[in-house]
């Protein structure tokens, strides 16, 4: 694919470059994006197309096939390369996340309340994991392995939420407090009392 964004509206570019990033084109030189040809990339591409044209700019596509195996096999080195710099940076944030956990639960601290943050890095990790495993498009090596991260922070989570709930259960059924009340009694809102006039 070759783009040519002269003339056209300077955001069209950025709108370019983030959605071919996204799909993860590697570029031969400026302006020139090669992608394997599938179907998801070959409906995308389409797409982009018609809002370069619709925006003031120009782009072919062209389907072309390297000659020389060697170069092919450069190419999806390349393309795996990059993908693996990606599912390495996701594996250097799951050590955070495992740490995170285990400080809480060594702290007493397993909340809902931690429980709901946890489950948002969680979700944000399986959104990251996602979209690079989509445009993963020749298996990089580090893909099983970021894989089997997120499994196993799956798993840990899984056992926090456990102890978050079995917490907020003693805590419900659990002994007398200071005042005498238990736990059960002390959850329930205070009676009003009428004051001596």
């Amino acid at each position: 694919m070759t783009v040519s964004t002269a003339g056209a509206p300077a955001s069209l570019r950025v709108i370019v470059w983030r959605k071919l990033k996204e799909l993860g084109a590697l570029y031969l030189q400026q302006s020139v994006a090669l992608l394997p040809r599938r179907a998801t990339t070959q409906n995308a591409v389409a797409q982009l197309v018609a809002r370069i044209d619709q925006d003031g700019g120009t782009a072919r596509v062209l389907i072309i096939s390297l000659a020389d195996e060697a170069q092919e096999q450069d190419v999806i080195a390349e393309l795996q390369e990059a993908r693996t710099g990606e599912y390495a940076e996701i594996l250097e944030r799951f050590p955070s996340f495992f740490a995170e956990l285990e400080q809480e639960t060594a702290r007493g601290r397993t909340t809902f309340e931690e429980v709901e943050e946890s489950e948002v890095d969680l979700a944000r990790f399986r959104t990251w994991l996602r979209k690079t495993a989509a445009r993963d498009y020749f298996q990089a090596p580090l893909g099983q392995k970021a894989r089997e991260e997120l499994r196993r922070a799956e798993e840990a989570m899984t056992r926090f939420a456990e102890l978050a709930m079995n917490a907020h259960n003693t805590t419900l059924a659990g002994g007398a407090d200071e005042s005498g009340e238990t736990g059960e009694e002390s959850a329930q809102p205070p009676r009003l009392r009428r004051l001596p006039d």
